[in-house]
């Protein structure tokens, strides 16, 4: 049997529907320090998850002890579609949807293709092979070993970017028992640009390379439950689920690839929709919508909360409209959905 390598193993990652992989080493890196120091300072918000598992977030081989390589794997998910994500600024806004949710689950399309890796790398092996994969939900600050893999540097909006590519990536990763060729780690390439701080509508990238997940839309119109605070609700725009502003922005991504992979191209309702296009959606619609969705994180109470902030920003008759047709709709029964509806027809401040 042929000696199991980084180079076998990084073209057996791409012929399993991997567009980079590279090799870290299984250690506890400096880096991670700064998680501790972000949870302790409260930036985390609601994400309680992260101290409970912090530990192992800190190191690699607290969640496989015989670890000593990490191979790292990343996925284009930017689809040409996104092209019409960003109109001119007379039609009405039609990015709502953070494109990582366009398609399929990306958990759930990742995870198979890690696990055929995985079974892979472990025939070839042999015998004592020991590994545990994950993508994000895992204990592994996969950004962190990306960069160390040489996939690409963590740039100032706190995303990975890789120079060819762009930013519009999936990553995963295989911790392994294995003593692999390590690949040279990324070089920062952001320079003196601050675009990504100077467009972040609520301020959340504090400072290059620090984000606050407190004012961020996407943590804010995924994970937080119930109302969210006066300041921020005139702030969301047209993001309904997730944001891409920091990323639009990013003049790594003017010429990001894109994938042709159908798990990734938008579903019909998802393709380009107007506040309006969501707002009218049945029950039923979005049920099927979120179905194998990364969408059904937030839920249709969360989603139909922020699109009736939305709706705030939307001219006199398509948002009497919008509004008419949330009422419409069981899930606005729910206090928060009534509440944000409420807040959106009140006067604005003087």
């Amino acid at each position: 049997m042929a000696e199991l390598t980084r180079d076998r193993i990084i073209a057996r990652a791409k012929e399993t529907g991997f567009d980079l992989c590279g090799i870290a080493r299984a250690e506890r890196h400096p880096r991670l320090a700064r998680l501790a120091d972000w949870i302790v300072e409260g930036r985390a918000g609601e994400m309680t998850y992260l101290a409970e598992s912090l530990d192992e977030r800190l190191d690699p081989r607290r969640v496989l002890p015989t670890a000593r390589s990490i191979v790292s794997v990343a996925v284009v998910y930017h689809t040409k579609a996104a092209g019409d994500a960003n109109p001119p600024h007379d039609t009405p806004p039609r990015r709502a949807i953070s494109r990582y949710a366009w398609g399929d689950d990306y958990h759930d399309i990742l995870k198979s293709r890690l696990r055929a890796l995985l079974v892979w790398m472990q025939q070839e092996a042999g015998p004592g092979f020991e590994a545990f994969s994950c993508v994000d939900a895992g204990p592994v600050q996969e950004r962190v070993f990306a960069e160390q893999a040489g996939l690409g540097w963590i740039g100032k909006h706190t995303c990975l970017i890789n120079p060819h590519l762009g930013s519009w990536l999936f990553l995963g990763e295989i911790l392994t028992n294995l003593d692999l060729q390590a690949d040279a780690p990324a070089i920062d390439q952001c320079g003196t640009c601050t675009r990504c701080l100077d467009a972040c509508p609520t301020g959340a990238i504090t400072a290059p390379y620090e984000l606050d997940a407190r004012r961020c839309l996407s943590y804010l119109t995924i994970e937080t439950r119930g109302a969210l605070a006066a300041d921020i609700r005139d702030r969301i725009g047209a993001e309904i689920y997730g944001c891409d502003i920091c990323q639009d922005v990013c003049p790594w991504n003017r010429r990001a690839a894109t994938s042709d992979d159908p798990a990734w191209q938008p579903r019909p309702p998802l393709a380009s929709p107007t506040i309006l296009d969501l707002c009218r959606l049945s029950d039923d619609a979005w049920r099927a919508v979120l179905k194998g969705s990364a969408m059904k994180r937030a839920g249709l109470r969360r989603i139909r909360r922020t699109l009736a902030y939305a709706t705030r920003h939307l001219p006199v008759s398509p948002a009497r409209e919008a509004r008419d047709a949330l009422r419409g709709h069981a899930s606005s029964a729910f206090p928060e959905v009534a509440d944000a509806i409420a807040w959106a027809e009140s006067p604005e401040p003087a």
